[in-house]
């Protein structure tokens, strides 16, 4: 059973640098039952609230210093497609950060948008994307029209773009900024880390509160100071989330702040351990830890990326040694990088057991040169032929995956984590992107596609 499955993993001892924020240590029941209610009297409405939510929702909109904070209790996904269709009308041009996850993808079908995408450039000691520029931003707006960008800002491995210079030239151009800023939880915890996207100037944001933050799994805050958007926010969301929200979700958010409200020491020791652990791991003579770059404008160092690039172990294996040997669970594996999730919740034993693990591994392993070379999109994004949107309205066919160059995906492909398409539906398939997903595969690393036929086959468009 699931449940059984679940406590036996919880009393295993592996110790989760991965999401949920809370680690598993604020409360040992598994299924709250005694608290699980529905909208009956004086227990308010998530999608009018006037009482009790009203004020989690405000107690979440200090936390973050705006004017407006709606409550998601389907993760920041729910957040993403209300905000996308709240801030354009069908058809519009858009920007977009080719490194936004899926989601965001999903909402420009939905809404019929015509995306133009911005890459960022690559870090390419790590392989991982590095901050957008205001520069690129501009350089869009002015040949596009778009009526919204939206970028993700941290990303996944924690990299933060200028939104400030960004904001403006939005507002320049008479576009919105909307920032999945998802992974950034947690930043108006302390100076130490970057600051938040709307305070910065961004339209609005989504923050996911169980990333980095002891909220559970799938709560999530929608952000702006714009009144009149938050209307048309709420809109959408009576669209995109459930009627019958959880009150257990609900409540773990609220339990979330007043955590952080009294246990301001709790913030302080965090920081200690991060800067603790990256000093210990100075030493480290073949794994490297991410640390900002000149291409980042700013850099979130709760996350912990460690790379196994030009060494004889890879990253899907860095995470297998370190679940196996050492009883540590990370948040993702790549090809040859991981990434390890912190939290307000983690604990100094913990990080001394991740740096203590990386220590001993990075003295049994030794320096390779590296010659595999990994999918580029900085060089090679693929080429759209036809408007996600438009794909359901086509033909489709299933073809053998390593004989689909030059045909118009009919899907989207991405691994996950973290969930960034690797081609969009409209896109053309060509042998370098064929080459990349199978080398992913080779490594270890999970690969998806819409009709989860991958790697064997995978379905096109038909042309007439």
């Amino acid at each position: 059973m699931l449940h059984d499955k679940l406590k036996k993993y919880s009393d295993s001892g592996i110790y989760p640098f991965h999401m949920p924020g809370h680690k598993r240590n604020l409360d040992d029941d598994v299924i709250p039952y005694k608290i699980d209610l529905t909208e009956i009297f004086d227990f308010d409405n998530l999608h009018c609230a006037t009482g009790c939510i009203k004020d989690v929702e405000n107690k979440a909109a200090q936390f973050y210093s705006v004017k407006h904070a709606n409550i998601l209790i389907n993760g920041a996904t729910g957040g993403i497609l209300a905000a996308v269709r709240a801030m354009t009308n069908y058809g519009d041009k858009v920007i977009v950060a080719r490194n936004c996850h899926k989601s965001v993808y999903n909402a420009i079908e939905l809404c019929g948008l015509d995306a133009e995408y911005i890459l960022p450039q690559k870090n390419k000691d790590f392989g991982i994307f590095a901050s957008i520029s205001p520069e690129q931003v501009e350089s869009k707006l002015k040949n596009t029209g778009a009526k919204l960008v939206i970028l993700t800002s941290p990303t996944y491995e924690g990299v933060v773009s200028d939104i400030k210079p960004i904001a403006d030239i939005c507002k320049k151009y008479g576009a919105k900024l909307f920032v999945d800023e998802a992974h950034g939880a947690h930043f108006p915890l302390s100076s130490f880390f970057p600051r938040e996207a709307v305070s910065l100037g961004a339209d609005a944001a989504v923050v996911s509160l169980h990333k980095t933050l002891p909220a559970l799994t799938q709560t999530a805050l929608l952000l702006t100071d714009n009144s009149q958007l938050s209307k048309v926010f709420e809109k959408n969301l009576a669209i995109f989330e459930t009627s019958s929200p959880s009150y257990v979700l609900m409540s773990s958010i609220e339990n979330c702040f007043d955590f952080i409200d009294k246990n301001n020491d709790k913030t302080l020791e965090y920081v200690s351990n991060i800067s603790s652990f990256r000093h210990k791991c100075k030493n480290l003579k073949h794994l490297k830890l991410y640390e900002k770059t000149e291409n980042d404008f700013d850099y979130d160092f709760g996350k912990i990326v460690v790379s196994t690039r030009d060494t004889n172990i890879n990253g899907v294996e860095l995470s297998d040694k370190l679940r196996k040997e050492y009883q540590i669970e990370l948040e993702m594996a790549y090809t040859d990088y991981v990434i390890a999730m912190t939290s307000v919740c983690d604990t100094k034993e913990g990080f001394d057991r991740l740096s203590k693990a990386l220590s001993e591994i990075d003295s049994q392993i030794d320096k390779v040169l590296n010659i595999k070379d990994g999918y580029n999109f900085s060089e090679c994004l693929p080429v759209k032929a036809v408007k996600s949107s438009d794909i359901s309205f086509s033909k489709e066919t299933s073809v053998p995956f390593e004989l689909s160059s030059g045909r118009v995906s009919a899907e989207y492909v991405w691994a996950y984590p973290p969930g960034i398409p690797l081609i969009v539906s409209g896109e053309v398939i060509d042998n370098k992107l064929i080459k990349h997903i199978n080398y992913l595969s080779e490594c270890g690393v999970e690969v998806y596609s819409t009709n989860r036929n991958l790697p064997t086959a995978i379905n096109v468009v038909e042309f007439d």
